[in-house]
């Protein structure tokens, strides 16, 4: 990456130390001696002031405190009248061993002839002074000098070599610009180690944030620290958390409306199925009825038992409409919500005797061999009238689905606090995709062998609609030799 944060960091943290390395560098070069030499005046002011204020004309009392000045201030001492030198860091000669002796102008500012400056020296208020930079020819040095008047009106001359100010700036500049190539190669290499590891965190963010932008939420950022990148860690890991719950609500919810709408296509397709066969259905009875009952009005046949077998024909049409209008009703009461259950306990080996025995004709007249359990006293809770619309449903499927083993058995078990109802019957296997679709109305696997036994596909529907009433489950599960559907009821307690 051309324009990455850790080389833009890099680059600034170079250039800073860089501009403040010459910046300090140009201040030295350029202010570093006039600093230095303001330091020496206010030196040779504190000097002056100090011998102003022990200096009382004899200078035998305060010799040894010039001695000590000189030496650890490096400067040199002259203290003299406008006719004599009293003393001199030089010669250390006192004016009552040279009584009267007369001096040079040039002794008294070294190195410099003071014609000019000697008669202007008595105009200098007491305790003030002024400085005078001087050039020895011969070492071709200079010197900066401060002379005042002192408080005895002597003069006082305080003198230091310039040269050490120079040299000294001179070194402490080139010390500088050695130590400043030092700190700039290793200001480099901390400022790359350390926009590397700045950069870090910021460039694992920065991939969590492409994955999150192709929708990948896997990834989540090590928080290790307190600071704003901690923080923004875990901002990125809560947008992430909710971004992945809040996609996957919306992909199951798109999933279930998905769903749904397949749902109702079909239901609506089987609508229009059913409405189709219904109106068939319809057709033929009403066709039936319709023309036995004209042939009775008008006596096509005198015998007795042909006028009954019309009265059959039209009684049978008559029944079948009847049943099919009243599973459509009672359909349209259950997933209404409007019918409530009348539960009750009761005794479900009993109800179950009671069902197979409704159906004992039609088992002995096709033959079919049916197992049932033995007797025990179950109580279960539920609304009877339901249940056994149930075991009627489940009953004349198995009958009506049976291979030609024709076995049909009935198993009941105990689990906890419920009672589960198994019925086998011997068949073909119901298609794994029709499993969930056969509890819905109007569903049929095999619309042929329907027709043939006269079902309407509402009897399944029927009982998923009681179970759901009752909060209890029920399903179907193809087995090796047949088909088993079962459904359960909640134990009575006492």
């Amino acid at each position: 990456m051309k324009n990455s944060i850790r080389a833009k960091l890099f680059k600034v943290i170079c250039f800073l130390i860089t501009f403040f390395i010459v910046f300090s560098w140009f201040l030295n070069l350029n202010f570093l001696g006039k600093y230095y030499t303001l330091k020496k005046k206010n030196m040779l002011i504190d000097n002056y002031k100090m011998i102003n204020e022990i200096y009382k004309g004899n200078l035998e009392d305060i010799s040894l405190q010039l001695e000590i000045l000189e030496r650890s201030s490096g400067i040199h001492i002259t203290i003299q009248n406008m006719n004599s030198i009293k003393y001199d860091s030089s010669h250390k000669f006192f004016n009552n061993n040279l009584k009267n002796r007369k001096i040079p102008y040039e002794k008294i500012i070294p190195y410099k002839k003071t014609v000019d400056l000697i008669p202007n020296i008595h105009k200098i208020p007491a305790e003030k002074y002024i400085f005078r930079v001087t050039k020895d020819p011969r070492l071709k040095t200079n010197f900066l000098n401060l002379i005042s008047v002192l408080n005895n009106k002597d003069i006082l001359i305080l003198s230091t070599p310039l040269v050490a100010i120079q040299e000294s700036a001179d070194i402490a500049n080139n010390f500088f610009l050695f130590t400043g190539i030092l700190t700039l190669i290793i200001g480099g290499i901390l400022a790359f180690i350390l926009s590397k590891r700045f950069a870090k965190p910021i460039l694992e963010l920065n991939n969590i944030a492409k994955k999150m932008s192709v929708l990948d939420f896997s990834k989540k950022y090590d928080v290790k620290s307190n600071d704003e990148i901690g923080e923004l860690g875990d901002s990125i890991n809560s947008l992430s958390s909710q971004l992945d719950k809040t996609i996957s609500d919306l992909k199951f919810a798109n999933d279930k409306l998905e769903k749904d709408l397949e749902r109702e296509r079909k239901i609506d397709e089987m609508r229009k199925e059913f409405i189709a066969n219904v109106s068939h259905e319809l057709k033929t009875p009403l066709f039936l009825i319709q023309g036995y009952s004209e042939g009775l009005k008008l006596n096509i046949t005198e015998d007795e038992n042909e006028r009954n077998f019309y009265c059959d024909v039209i009684m049978n049409e008559t029944t079948k409409m009847n049943k099919l209008v009243k599973q459509l009703l009672e359909l349209s009461q259950l997933e209404s919500g409007n019918l409530k259950l009348e539960k009750n306990s009761f005794d479900i080996y009993s109800l179950l005797d009671t069902v197979i025995n409704k159906f004992k004709a039609v088992l002995d007249d096709k033959e079919i061999s049916i197992d049932i359990p033995a007797k025990d006293n179950i109580m279960v809770y539920a609304d009877r009238d339901k249940i056994e619309q149930i075991l009627v449903n489940y009953t004349t499927n198995a009958i009506n689905h049976v291979d030609d083993k024709k076995q049909i058995k009935i198993v009941m078990d105990t689990i906890k606090t419920k009672v589960r109802i198994s019925i086998f019957n011997s068949g073909k296997h119901i298609p794994e995709e029709s499993i969930d679709e056969i509890w819905t109305s109007f569903y049929k696997v095999d619309k042929a062998r329907t027709r043939a036994y006269g079902g309407t596909g509402l009897g399944l529907s029927v009982v998923r609609s009681i179970q759901n009433l009752h909060n209890n489950a029920y399903g179907v599960m193809n087995t090796d030799d047949g088909v088993v559907f079962w459904f359960e009821l909640d134990k009575y307690e006492n």
